[in-house]
């Protein structure tokens, strides 16, 4: 039976299909758009390679994109109804229970399986990417860090994509809290492979936590041509280096990446691309910065997507988009939407990992959203303060989750909630005492 260069068999698949395979689960790790056609090929070459089926689903769901994963869904269980599971190997059985239950809109238990497989076969990196994704969607910071560094040991150093592991756990460490072992493991990973756009990631994750924001700057610039074209994380590092332009003041800057890559007429509208969009605005529009008809732009693209209630993260960026342009109807009609999903469909789909996040978490922020466009910030701060401490729930990282932390801070602040605003400014000063951002706010406190 034909295996991978890591020794598991791969059942209906040739030699051919195998070559592809890898090439694929490269270009994944590089996050390489021909990450598509390569995992194309692997079913070209053998239609029934359960790997390749399992691989062409994961691709379908890890865009948060409901379309695809509605088409990832058909065609997996088409792949399912012929390809008996008797006789595949336990590796493939869990990787088509994990792919299985996501589909079903169970994150969580993907995540869990993925675990579980990895325990077995730690060198099976397809598992440990994926759901390392998975922990990412679902916001758990420790399962960031602990499935990459549970694998590492069983993984030769001199492997090819030892670094590209690297460069995970310096993610996971990094949301874990670990900001100065994340900037070093990171920084070795980028040293192995410069091309490693999620390694790269993870340092500047690390310097935007400890406020370093001019080392984000260089950073960022000593590799322009390594992360920012050619992969499908460039607009996300292009947002981050956004970020830090935003701390040191520079809003001509911000608005001159958001036009040329983050979002602009060419923009392919997929919502990771689109929530980048939302939550940079959103921050200049907590800061009263003028952004021009970038509102209403952004507010259309998100309104042509006509997204379903399918991940309670995305919601809350369309939502920011439709305050931001002043089209409080059309977030009202989500928010309205969202409530019915639940009264119809989540009553009895508990297992739903959406269902939590939307009616604990995205509905709350949504509100808070609204209210806060209202200038009804006493009852942003009441819809806001009892979830700050569990919004990882809904996943996306520290840094994405702060727009909505900014919102509290600034709607205590403007709605007079001056001990609350002190207490939050303590807590992200003695974070981070040299966030610009922290500085600011408490001086306004003081001028208040």
């Amino acid at each position: 039976m034909v295996t991978d260069r890591h020794a598991h068999p791969m059942t209906y698949t040739d030699a051919d299909a195998a070559r592809h395979y890898e090439q694929a689960l490269d270009s994944l790790l590089h996050f390489r758009e021909d990450v598509v056609t390569e995992a194309a090929a692997v079913l070209q070459a053998s239609p029934r390679s359960v790997m390749g089926n399992v691989f062409r689903t994961y691709l379908g769901l890890l865009g948060t994109e409901e379309k695809d994963a509605a088409e990832a869904a058909t065609a997996f269980e088409a792949h399912c109804r012929h390809v008996p599971s008797a006789g595949l190997t336990v590796r493939e059985r869990m990787h088509i229970e994990a792919a299985s239950c996501w589909l079903g809109g169970d994150m969580h238990r993907a995540g869990s399986i993925l675990a579980e497989l990895v325990v077995a076969h730690p060198r099976d990196a397809l598992a440990l990417a994926v759901g390392h994704q998975i922990d990412f969607f679902t916001g758990n910071a420790a399962l960031l860090r602990d499935r990459i560094g549970g694998a590492l040991s069983a993984w030769d150093t001199d492997d090819p994509h030892y670094g590209l592991l690297q460069g995970m756990y310096a993610f996971g460490l990094e949301e874990a809290g670990h900001h100065s072992l994340a900037e070093s493991v990171g920084l070795e990973a980028v040293e192995r492979n410069a091309r490693d756009v999620w390694g790269i990631h993870a340092v500047v994750h690390a310097y935007e936590m400890q406020g370093r924001h001019e080392d984000g700057i260089r950073y960022l610039d000593a590799r322009t041509d390594d992360w920012s074209t050619g992969n499908y994380l460039n607009v996300h590092n292009w947002w981050h280096y956004a970020l830090y332009q935003l701390a040191t003041d520079r809003t001509d800057k911000v608005l001159a990446v958001y036009d040329a890559s983050v979002h602009h007429a060419g923009s392919a509208g997929a919502a990771m691309e689109l929530l980048d969009a939302a939550s940079l605005l959103w921050r200049l529009y907590l800061a009263d910065k003028d952004t021009g008809l970038r509102w209403p732009a952004l507010a259309d693209a998100w309104a042509q997507r006509d997204d379903g209630a399918y991940y309670a993260f995305n919601d809350v960026h369309a939502v920011m988009a439709y305050v931001g342009a002043d089209r409080i109807s059309d977030a009202e009609r989500l928010i309205a939407d969202r409530e019915m999903w639940l009264r119809e469909v989540g009553t009895g789909r508990p297992e739903l990992s959406n269902v939590a996040m939307t009616e604990q978490i995205g509905l709350p922020v949504c509100r808070a959203l609204v209210a806060y466009g209202r200038r009804r910030y006493a009852d942003a701060v009441d819809l806001l303060l009892p979830v700050r401490h569990r919004l990882h729930g809904f996943g996306g990282s520290h840094a994405q989750r702060d727009a909505v932390q900014r919102t509290l801070v600034e709607s205590a602040l403007r709605g007079g909630r001056h001990d609350l605003a002190r207490t939050l400014l303590s807590e992200r000063l003695n974070l981070r005492p040299e966030c610009p951002y922290g500085r600011d706010a408490r001086a306004r406190l003081q001028s208040a």
